[in-house]
């Protein structure tokens, strides 16, 4: 499964837990995750999305932690 296939599959899979999900495609913040799921009276969460032989940079995994230490709950998920 390609990265793209990957995330095509995590949006589906949110949209129907009730979470409306954003594909963030260009920001003025490098590094941010891929996804952005948010849902009434839950934290945010942030995805960063590889494919199977993808690695976060280590931007991205600043942003992860920045994210994190905000009170978001962020990660790196990686298709298999």
């Amino acid at each position: 499964m390609t990265e793209s296939q990957y995330q095509k599959k995590l949006i589906d899979q949110y949209t129907k837990q009730g979470y409306l999900v954003i594909k963030m495609i260009k920001t003025n913040i490098v590094g941010i995750p891929d996804l952005l799921l948010l849902k009434a009276g839950e934290i945010p969460i942030f995805i960063e999305v590889k494919g199977p032989n993808g690695r976060a940079s280590k931007i991205q995994e600043y942003r992860i932690k920045q994210l994190i230490d905000m009170g978001f709950l962020a990660r790196i998920d990686k298709c298999s």
